[in-house]
């Protein structure tokens, strides 16, 4: 087993996942890692649109080949290359259980972070983040991508955002301001 402080971070999207991750980093010294850039990053690599479609297919094909815990497992190597640097690894946007089972098995902890739909919606359409199509989805594409992530689709190797959330330790209701979070954060670290 590991000997850092491991949390994983999942939740509905635009609950402020990202921001949890950040504030871990910047207030307690943890490495930071985004498995939604991980997939981006490989989306480029390929040569594919930076679109949730191809970001599904690509964990999927992940899991496939690695294990339901594979973007886990990759987050690990990068904090295992520096982690004199760091106090632990936060890990956001964890969507499959099996990445929920492998930060549970390394003993570390799993948030799920969540908000109103429409002050997520806005907070996704107000940050315009250079995600291109991500960015520009009407509320009822939100609305929709986010149903289609929710619940399995009879491959363990796709997205069970529910299934996740029945396994968190820990649920944040992120509505108020950075201060409001960091309030709730500090004791989970």
């Amino acid at each position: 087993m590991l000997r850092m402080k491991l949390i994983g971070i999942a939740g509905t999207n635009g609950s402020g996942k990202d921001t949890i991750g950040a504030l871990l980093a910047r207030q307690h010294g943890f490495l930071f890692v985004s498995a939604s850039d991980l997939l981006r990053d490989e989306c480029r690599k390929r040569g594919l649109a930076v679109e949730r479609e191809n970001l599904r297919a690509i964990s999927a094909e992940w899991r496939r080949e690695g294990g339901l815990g594979i973007l886990i497992d990759k987050a690990i190597n990068l904090f295992t290359e520096a982690q004199e640097n760091y106090t632990g690894l936060a890990i956001a946007s964890l969507r499959n259980p099996g990445e929920v089972d492998r930060v549970h098995e390394l003993g570390g902890q799993v948030i799920w972070s969540d908000a109103d739909p429409r002050v997520r919606y806005s907070r996704i359409q107000a940050a315009n983040r250079g995600r291109g199509a991500e960015d520009t989805k009407t509320y009822e594409q939100f609305k929709a991508e986010e149903e289609a992530e929710m619940h399995s689709i009879g491959d363990a190797a796709t997205l069970d955002m529910a299934a996740v959330k029945n396994l968190c330790d820990t649920t944040i209701l992120n509505e108020g301001t950075e201060a409001d979070l960091e309030s709730q954060i500090v004791g989970l670290v």
